[in-house]
C-alpha cells in the first residue's frame, strides 16, 4: 500500500487523468439511477411506497385497477382469511381539474388521478400540510404537493371537468403519483360519484371499488381465491409491474445502466493494461531486488482501489450537487442503497479489470524488462 500510495502521489497528472475517467462514468450511472427512481417513482409510487402486502382485484384483469371492479363489501369476508390483518379498498379514475371559480372553456385543466380511499385506511398518506381526510367532510381532498406548481393551495374549490362534482383542498402529501400523474385522495363515495356517475356503469355490483388492499403475514392466496369467487390476488410488486408502461420504462433504464457499467469495465482494463505496458521496466527492477509477483500485483491492485474508491466518492458528490440544481419539476430520485449498490460494483469491476495488468504483471521477466536480454 506505501508504494502504491507513493506512485500516486509522483505520478499525479497520469493518475488524475484515470481518475477523471472513473469520475466521469460514476457521476453517469448515479445520475441515471436517479432519473431512474424518479420516473419509476411518477408512475408507480402510491402503489410502491404503500403499506399493503397483497392487493385483490376482479378475477382475469391482469392486477390492473383501470380493469378490475369489486364490491366493498368483500372487505368482511377477507378479514376472515388467515393472515389477513387489515383491508383497504381503493378505487382510482383519470380526470382534469380546474379552478372552480374558473370560467370552463378558458380554464387551465390539469389532469390528475383521483383516488378513492377511506379516511384513516393505512391507505391514506401523512399530510405535509393541512388536514388529513375526514368523514364529515366529504368534499374534503388531500393532493400531491405537485399541483402547487399549477397554482393550487389549501382551501381552494376543484371542478372536476365532465363532472357535476366539486371538491376542496384541505391538505397536501408529498410523492404521491401513480401512472405519471399527480394523485387526489378523496373518500370513496366521492369517487363513485365521479366515476360510477352513468347509469350501468358500475356493473350492478353494491358499493364499487378498483381493488382491496390487505395486510398480512402468511396470507394464503389460494385458499382465498377459492373461497371468494370472481376474484384475483398479487403481490404489491405484481401490482406495480401491470401499472402501464412501468416495466417497458423500468427495463430501458436498467438496460442502459447495465449496458454503461460494462462498457466501462473494458474503458478501466484498457486504461490500466496501458498503465502497466508503461510501467514494465519499473516492475522489473522490482521482481530483479526480490520483490515477488504477488508483491507487485498487490501493489497494482492497492493502486487501483484507492484511485476508484477516490473517484466514485467524487462522482457521488456530483451527483448530489446535480440534485440540488436539476429543475423542481424533473423526477429525480437518489436512493442510499442504490449509490451503495452501485458504488461497490463499480469499484469491484475497477478492481477486477485490473486483472488484465495482473496477468501481464505476473510475465514480465526482469532481465527482458531492463534489456539485458533480447
Amino acid at each position: 500500500m506505501f508504494l502504491a500510495l507513493k506512485e500516486l502521489k509522483h505520478s499525479k497528472g497520469r493518475f488524475i487523468m484515470i481518475g477523471l475517467i472513473i469520475v466521469f462514468i460514476s457521476w453517469l450511472v448515479f445520475v441515471l439511477s436517479g432519473l431512474g427512481t424518479g420516473l419509476s417513482d411518477l408512475a408507480t409510487s402510491t402503489l410502491k411506497y404503500s403499506k399493503a402486502d397483497y392487493i385483490v382485484f376482479e378475477k382475469e384483469t391482469d392486477f390492473s385497477f383501470s380493469k378490475s371492479i369489486l364490491s366493498e363489501n368483500l372487505e368482511e369476508q377477507l378479514l376472515d382469511e388467515k393472515g389477513v390483518e387489515a383491508v383497504a379498498s381503493m378505487g382510482t379514475v383519470s380526470a382534469s381539474i380546474r379552478s372552480a371559480s374558473s370560467d370552463e372553456e378558458n380554464a387551465t385543466k390539469t389532469d390528475v388521478l383521483i383516488a378513492g380511499i377511506q379516511p384513516g385506511s393505512f391507505m391514506e398518506p401523512a399530510v405535509s400540510s393541512g388536514k388529513a381526510l375526514i368523514n364529515s367532510n366529504s368534499n374534503g381532498v388531500i393532493v400531491d404537493e405537485s399541483l402547487k406548481e399549477d397554482g393550487f393551495s389549501l382551501g381552494d374549490q376543484l371542478a372536476i371537468n365532465g363532472s357535476n362534482e366539486e371538491v376542496e383542498i384541505i391538505g397536501f402529501v408529498q410523492n404521491e403519483t401513480l401512472n405519471h400523474q399527480p394523485v387526489i385522495f378523496a373518500q370513496l363515495d366521492k369517487f363513485r360519484a365521479i366515476k360510477y356517475a352513468a347509469p350501468g356503469s358500475d356493473n350492478g355490483i353494491e358499493n364499487p371499488v378498483n381493488g382491496i388492499l390487505l395486510q398480512g403475514t402468511d396470507v394464503d392466496v389460494e385458499a382465498v381465491t377459492e373461497t371468494i369467487d370472481g376474484v384475483e390476488i398479487g403481490t404489491k410488486d405484481e401490482a406495480v409491474n401491470a401499472v402501464p408502461g412501468y416495466t417497458a420504462e423500468n427495463g430501458t433504464i436498467m438496460m442502459m445502466l447495465w449496458f454503461l457499467i460494462i462498457i466501462s469495465a473494458f474503458i478501466i482494463g484498457v486504461f490500466f493494461y496501458v498503465l502497466t505496458n508503461q510501467k514494465t521496466q519499473q516492475f522489473g527492477v522490482l521482481k530483479a531486488i526480490g520483490g515477488s509477483n504477488g508483491f507487485v500485483i498487490k501493489t497494482v491492485i492497492s493502486q487501483v482501489f484507492v484511485l476508484s474508491a477516490v473517484s466514485i466518492l467524487v462522482g457521488i458528490g456530483l451527483t448530489y450537487l446535480t440534485a440540488a440544481v436539476l429543475p423542481e419539476g424533473m423526477p429525480f430520485n437518489l436512493k442510499l442503497p442504490m449509490v451503495i449498490i452501485y458504488s461497490i460494483v463499480l469499484l469491484a469491476i475497477s478492481v477486477l479489470s485490473s486483472l488484465f495488468s495482473v496477468i501481464k504483471i505476473s510475465k514480465i521477466d526482469p532481465l527482458t524488462a531492463l534489456g539485458r536480454l533480447e
